[in-house]
């Protein structure tokens, strides 16, 4: 009964189960991909990493269907960079 409350705490955290499945497949695709995770979770369990972010506010789908970080500090720059997809990162000339 209490891992069910938990389940439905999480779907309605991220705003249903497709958002929620959403969110983790992409936020486990970045992660396996090179970005650092934005908590410490024992055993470094990748899975269990996102949905602490998710339950910590770390995390969440914007309305194109991106994930986002939410309320990191100026310290945290380098993990934000982490979370843009690296074609965002455009290309550059020495022209």
């Amino acid at each position: 009964m209490l891992d069910e409350l938990k389940e439905e705490a999480i779907v309605n955290k991220v705003g249903g189960r497709f958002k929620l499945s959403t969110l983790i497949q992409k936020r486990m695709i970045m992660l396996n991909t090179g970005a650092r995770p934005l908590v410490d979770v024992r055993g470094g369990d990748r899975m269990a990493t996102v949905i602490q972010e998710i339950l910590q506010d770390k995390i969440y789908l914007d309305a194109s269907g991106q994930v986002q970080a939410r309320g990191l500090s100026a310290g945290d720059a380098a993990r934000r960079a982490m979370l843009t997809d690296i074609s965002d990162a455009g290309s550059s000339s020495d022209d």
